[in-house]
Order: C-alpha cells, then sequence, then structure tokens
C-alpha cells in the first residue's frame, strides 16, 4: 500500500504531462494534415490499445516513463524519418507524412508539445488565481535576524520595501523571489521608514537548503514577513487578471529553472538538484497525501511545475528532443536544404547518449538521496 502510495499518483502527475505534451504534438499534427500512425502513453510493451477512426491507434504501455506520437512515415517514435519507406510511397501517400510537409508546418508540429505543456501549466494557475484570488503579504519587515546581511544593511523593523534596484515590490513574495536568486549580489532596497524613504544596500548571502528534490542554494537577506492581519489582503481576481497572473507566476518557473541552469553551467550550482523518475514519484505521493490537510492546490502545483520542465527540456537544442528537431529545421530553412541523412542519424545517436546519460544520472541523484535519507546522513 505504501509503494502503490507513491506509484499512483506519480502515474498521474507523469501521465498529464506526457499526454498534454504529445497531444500538443497530435493535435497541431493533424491541423497540418498528417497522418497520425500511434499515440503512445508510455514506452515497451501495450498493456491497452484502441484504433480509431481515422487509423490512429491509441495505446498504453508497459514503462511510463514518456511518450510518443508517430506520424506516418517516420521510423519510430523520435519522428527519425525512414528514407525506404518515403521512397516508395506515392506522391499522395507522401503528402500526409511528417516529412511531406514543408519546414514550417513541421517546425510548428515540433513546437506545439512544449507550448501544450506550457498552456497547461498557464490554465492550472489561471484556474487556482480564479478560484482562490491571492493572499498578498505587504513588504513590511517584521523582524530582522541577527548576523544577517539585512542587519548589516540597516534593516530595522517596520521597514516597507518599495523597490529593489528600482523594480516595483509589491508584496513580500516578490521580495522573496528576488532575493532567492540573488545570492552574493549587492541590491540597492529603497524602503519606507517612518513616513520617509531611505535607501539601503544588502547583499544576499548564499543559503542551501534541504527540499524534497535535494540541496537548493539561494539568496538570503534574513527578513521575516509581517503575521499582523493588518499588513494582509486578499485579493480577488477576474479570468482576464487571473490570466495575466498565470502568464507571471509561469514566467518565474522559467526564469528560475533558467536561473539554476546558467548557474549549473558557470559551476556556482551543485547538479544534485537534479531528479528523475524515482525523485518525481516520491514529490507526488507526498504531495497527494498531503490533500487532505492543505488541500489538492499543491498536487495541481506540482503538475503545473513538472509540466514547464518538461517544455524547458525538450526544447534544449539536443538532437532526439524537440529543439533538436527545431534547430535541424532552422538549417534547413537557412540552407534551403535539410542535413543529409548520415549526419541527422549521427546527430540522433549523440542526443540519445545525452538523454540516457541525464537519466542514469538524475535517477543516480534520486537514489544517492534516498540513500542519505535513510542512513540519517542528510545535514
Amino acid at each position: 500500500m505504501s509503494f502503490l502510495s507513491y506509484l499512483i499518483p506519480f502515474l498521474i502527475v507523469l501521465g498529464v504531462v506526457v499526454f498534454v505534451h504529445e497531444f500538443g504534438h497530435f493535435i497541431v499534427g493533424r491541423w497540418c494534415g498528417v497522418k497520425v500512425d500511434a499515440f503512445s502513453l508510455g514506452f515497451g510493451p501495450e498493456l491497452f490499445a484502441f484504433e480509431d477512426s481515422k487509423g490512429t491507434r491509441w495505446r498504453i504501455a508497459a514503462i511510463p516513463l514518456g511518450g510518443f506520437v508517430k506520424f506516418h512515415g517516420d521510423a519510430n517514435g523520435a519522428s527519425m524519418p525512414d528514407p525506404d519507406q518515403l521512397d516508395k510511397m506515392s506522391a499522395a501517400e507522401r503528402s500526409v507524412t511528417f516529412y511531406g510537409q514543408n519546414v514550417w508546418k513541421r517546425a510548428a508540429i515540433v513546437f506545439a508539445g512544449p507550448a501544450a505543456n506550457f498552456l497547461l501549466a498557464i490554465s492550472l494557475y489561471t484556474a487556482f488565481f480564479a478560484a482562490n484570488g491571492q493572499i498578498i503579504h505587504i513588504p513590511k519587515v517584521a523582524t530582522v535576524m541577527p548576523g544577517t546581511a539585512a542587519e548589516e544593511a540597516g534593516f530595522r523593523s517596520g521597514d516597507i520595501v518599495l523597490s529593489i534596484d528600482g523594480a516595483e515590490i509589491p508584496s513580500f513574495d516578490k521580495l522573496f523571489e528576488t532575493v532567492q536568486v540573488s545570492a552574493g549580489k549587492a541590491l540597492i532596497f529603497k524602503v519606507l521608514r517612518d513616513g520617509a524613504e531611505t535607501e539601503l544596500t544588502a547583499t544576499p548571502r548564499l543559503h542551501v537548503t534541504e527540499t524534497l528534490l535535494g540541496k537548493a542554494k539561494t539568496g538570503l537577506l534574513g527578513v521575516q514577513a509581517s503575521a499582523d492581519p493588518a499588513d494582509l489582503r486578499h485579493e480577488r481576481y477576474g479570468l482576464v487578471d487571473s490570466l495575466g497572473l498565470a502568464v507571471d507566476e509561469t514566467w518565474n518557473v522559467v526564469a528560475r529553472t533558467y536561473h539554476y541552469v546558467a548557474r549549473l553551467a558557470a559551476g556556482r550550482e551543485s547538479a544534485d538538484q537534479l531528479s528523475g523518475p524515482i525523485g518525481i514519484a516520491q514529490v507526488s505521493g507526498q504531495m497527494a497525501q498531503a490533500i487532505s490537510t492543505v488541500g489538492v492546490w499543491p498536487f495541481f502545483n506540482l503538475i503545473a511545475i513538472l509540466s514547464v520542465s518538461i517544455g524547458l527540456l525538450n526544447l534544449m537544442p539536443v538532437p532526439l528532443l524537440d529543439g533538436g528537431h527545431l534547430a535541424f529545421f532552422a538549417i534547413e530553412a537557412l540552407r534551403g536544404r535539410a542535413l543529409n541523412e548520415r549526419t541527422q542519424e549521427y546527430a540522433f545517436r549523440v542526443g540519445l547518449a545525452m538523454v540516457c546519460s541525464l537519466m542514469l544520472f538524475s535517477t543516480y541523484n534520486d537514489v544517492a538521496r534516498l540513500i542519505r535519507k535513510f542512513a540519517g546522513l542528510d545535514s
């Protein structure tokens, strides 16, 4: 039962994200006149399948770690062309294949998968803001923790932060987000103190915290928000405002992800935050078990974050991923012709090796994290 309490939420979370991603490819492919041979959730042997009226085989497979859409004329679910099959086709049959479309249609079909992931996140966030609104903590300092960057900069209890480096700070959450990604960077704070504005300069310190997905390195200023009900307000939003907030929240996830990747590439961030299927299953199970106490939103929030992450991952310019296909199409559009088949084949092999290496490394992180947890080695 304990195993199932993690497995079932994992299948739901990953299944929703993968289905939406693949459905983006599928629906835009059909709009472009491409025949779809198969739509698969998972890889490997079929567990369940049926064929629709347009000849598409919808299947659920045994290995639930992804999915694929196989268009007519593809050699496999990665949309690699099958030259022998394409050469044998009539002009009419070739016209309904993926590679029978012009480069712009092919690019639209490929981009539709990640785009669908972003739209899923935006939809979930829109529903949340429209249904619940938002509790706004005004950016008022209740406590300045001793020995922190805030104390050194001269922050005082009662200060209200108006802006950071000229950017308006409407809430304590925005203050927190800005500081989080600014470890080691000197920030200029404009604060309201006793009715007058003043400027303070503070450099958030690097702070390491343990999260469900490993150690996270963030900036720490050293101030706590006011819990006084007078410093809180409950904002309600209509659909249009909720949509705007949802786009902002989705972009925040994107920005935090790119910030981490940039620091990782520069050697200023640890790779132990990368997580694979085991880590996702662990977090999914914990979020599902917490529904009775904190509600369903944290579970939906996990789906939204994972959806954005999958969308971003697939946009990386790595052969085999959607971003790799888009890079090939960009080259084709510039050259006026596609790269030769051998070059593409070698590139796909390199891409497969990179994707498998990333999967193995992230799984290693998950296993190592579990071992540290059960051995009591986490600090």
